[in-house]
């Protein structure tokens, strides 16, 4: 076995193998006799074929698997003798000269290795990273009020249509008649939307429903036919007005208060939108910091990385699951995630970061109680809770998140012990922009 190493640059190496009959003839012949002992041939006892039969059916076979035992040892006892950091796994080089698979010759392979690049660097007070201290205005306070109300309010009579409001109507072209159809004037085409705002019932209008109703599924709903019908159907309709809904705020009463927030009072009411918009926004305080934090660490470590080397590497890893051009488009968001995961892998060790088990349960504890309140739910029992998360963690693509997510939060915890929060006064607005 001879072996030599070309080394291109800091990070990346082409290794030439050449493999002589001598270190592979033993393993071959081996394997030969393991086809032999298997081998099953019409005309001859089990384990008692001609090695020549075997020879001329496994031979190839054997000779190839023999010399890839070589260069799997030889690859891994380089890469373990030279303390390689390697990135994903040797590639055979793209210069790779042709092999001609015969017994008893030398055989030479070239492959390219990439390592991944050492990091350290340290923190201190000196490293300081913005933290948002969001201020709650009077306006964003208004605005959730009335967002609130809006949420729990209700359909009712209206006189004349506004762009937010529902009409019912009936859609007549000749023989034919629809009743009762339900049309909100927000998903009217805004060319044709002028004409609905302000009709009444008893209204008649000539309506272009392709024009008017652009979407063809909601088209079809609308005129109660399938989709395929749209096409052979004359679009001019005679739309009546039958009603007018319009879209309520729920009223300022002790009844609205207790129905959102538990409370009787607007005072009290008040107060929970005060304190809602507070704790949603130190969750987006949270995430901001970790979104900058994230930028300046990555900037810190500097981290340089093989990167045409890692592009063929994720090419072959998926055997024909991504072309070159669909691995280049999502380049510039995959190159920052690889290099984000080996800083944070460096922080976790510099700083002892560990994850418990308590701290994946009580992520998807959290992530299933916001499944449930987008439904709704808002008081589901803890063991259901519990239990949800579990079947949660119990799948392997939401597990990785899960697991991903709390790493990220441990990680930047760690790091706001260390740092400077450098504390900024923003209002909720201000901070909008940002976002």
């Amino acid at each position: 076995m001879k072996l030599e190493q070309n080394r291109i640059d800091d990070l990346n190496l082409e290794l030439t193998l050449t493999v002589g009959a001598e270190d592979y003839a033993d393993n071959r012949k081996k394997k030969l006799n393991d086809y032999r002992r298997k081998a099953e041939f019409k005309g001859f006892r089990k384990g008692m074929v001609p090695m020549s039969l075997v020879e001329k059916m496994y031979g190839q076979s054997a000779l190839v698997d023999s010399v890839n035992d070589v260069i799997s040892s030889e690859l891994n006892k380089f890469i373990n003798d030279n303390n390689l950091r390697v990135l994903g796994e040797p590639l055979p080089s793209e210069n790779q000269p042709e092999t001609e698979w015969v017994a008893g010759n030398e055989f030479t392979f070239k492959f390219d290795i990439a390592e991944n690049p050492e990091i350290s660097f340290e923190l201190s007070k000196d490293d300081q990273v913005t933290y948002y201290t969001i201020t709650v205005t009077e306006a964003a306070k208004n605005e959730m009020r009335d967002n609130l109300l809006r949420q729990y309010g209700s359909l009712e009579e209206g006189e004349t249509a506004k762009e937010e409001d529902f009409i019912i109507v009936d859609f007549e072209q000749g023989e034919t008649k629809v009743e009762g159809t339900y049309v909100a004037l927000r998903n009217v085409a805004e060319a044709a939307r002028k004409s609905f705002v302000g009709v009444k019932a008893g209204d008649v209008l000539d309506v272009n429903v392709n024009e008017a109703f652009e979407n063809e599924t909601d088209r079809a709903s609308m005129l109660k036919v399938s989709k395929d019908e749209l096409a052979n159907l004359d679009p001019m309709f005679k739309m009546t007005v039958k009603n007018v809904k319009t879209f309520v705020n729920a009223p300022l009463t002790e009844e609205t208060f207790e129905k959102i927030f538990g409370v009787k009072t607007e005072a009290e009411f008040d107060a929970k939108i005060e304190e809602r918009i507070r704790a949603e926004y130190a969750q987006e305080a949270d995430f901001r910091f970790s979104k900058d934090a994230k930028a300046y660490l990555l900037d810190k470590a500097n981290v340089t990385i093989a990167e045409n080397f890692l592009k063929r590497w994720v090419y072959v890893v998926n055997d024909g699951k991504f072309t070159m051009e669909d691995i280049e488009k999502d380049w510039a968001l995959f190159i920052v995630d690889y290099k984000w995961k080996m800083v944070r892998n460096y922080l976790m060790n510099k700083y002892e970061v560990k994850i418990e088990e308590a701290d994946l349960l009580a992520s998807a504890k959290g992530f299933a109680a916001y499944q449930f309140a987008m439904y709704g739910m808002n008081n589901v029992p803890e063991e259901q809770l519990e239990a949800f998360a579990k079947n949660i963690l119990s799948q392997e693509e939401q597990g990785r998140r899960i697991l991903d997510q709390v790493e990220n939060e441990k990680t930047f915890a760690a790091v706001r012990e260390v740092v400077t929060l450098k504390k900024k006064k923003i209002s909720v607005e201000k901070f909008r922009e940002l976002n």
